[in-house]
């Protein structure tokens, strides 16, 4: 696939969440869908550094089970906290693909990860496992005979319901051998909180006419397409309860980690 000039007309999910983080890879049509956003749902900005704290404190769990190799799928824009810098904390021969379908999320990240011969950046769409699994970037530096991590963090989101969810899954899962693990969060309206549950709601409608349309499930959608794996404890539960603390309401994202036996 090759890399296009990004559409500046449209919102995009990638730069959206870049403006939530305090980056700098946005433009105007971002920030106002950005604050289009807050207005409705103030918590949206927390929500995505509590994404982002879900995603380190799953890398350093995968990596303490001995995970030496990770798939990023929706990888997005790069920022402080990047799957290959929580992970060499660990080791610093961990191996990361990185995976987005944004020109711009692409550009950034080849600039931030320069000629690092155990990294690299791959333009794909998610929602083709098989391309993505073949393309030169996964398959040439991914070695599949031994356990990789598939984090799809804020990602799934927008596969649409006709693309099929748990057949995407399932498709990643079936390219894993014993030992792997799956991380997943994803928006849900299923929650207890109705004011959160609304917000959610809400915040899907604003992207429904972005370049990147999301989609939130019920949280007994995202089991079934969980259900090929082993969930670690504690299951799936909302991203801040996952083996963290904290005294902020539940964000409506659910996390979880799958593993294969």
């Amino acid at each position: 696939m090759s890399d296009a000039m990004p559409d500046t007309d449209r919102p995009n999910a990638a730069r959206i969440y870049d403006y939530m983080l305090g980056g700098a890879h946005h433009f105007a049509v971002d920030r106002a869908a950005a604050a289009q956003m807050l207005e409705r749902f103030p918590d949206a900005a927390r929500a995505g550094h509590a994404n982002r704290d879900f995603l380190r404190r799953a890398v350093e769990f995968c990596c303490a089970r001995g995970i030496r190799q990770f798939l990023d799928l929706g990888s997005g824009i790069p920022t402080v906290g990047n799957v290959h810098e929580v992970a060499r904390r660990h080791d610093p021969d961990v191996r990361v693909a990185y995976v987005d379908i944004e020109p711009v999320a692409i550009a950034y990240s080849r600039e931030v990860i320069g000629d690092d011969p155990l990294v690299t950046v791959t333009r794909a769409d998610l929602r083709r496992p098989q391309d993505v699994l073949a393309a030169p970037g996964v398959a040439g530096l991914l070695d599949r005979s031994a356990p990789v991590a598939v984090l799809a963090v804020a990602s799934l989101h927008y596969v649409a319901p006709e693309d099929g969810l748990t057949a995407v899954v399932a498709a990643y899962r079936a390219a894993l051998v014993p030992g792997s693990a799956f991380v997943m969060s994803h928006g849900s309206d299923d929650v207890d909180d109705e004011d959160a549950a609304a917000h959610i709601r809400e915040l899907a409608e604003v992207m429904r006419h972005s370049a990147t349309p999301a989609y939130v499930r019920t949280r007994a959608e995202l089991l079934d397409a969980l259900a090929p794996f082993e969930l670690a404890d504690p299951g799936l539960v909302d991203i801040r309860r996952w083996r963290a603390e904290s005294d902020l309401p539940d964000a409506a994202v659910y996390g979880a980690v799958g593993l294969v036996r």
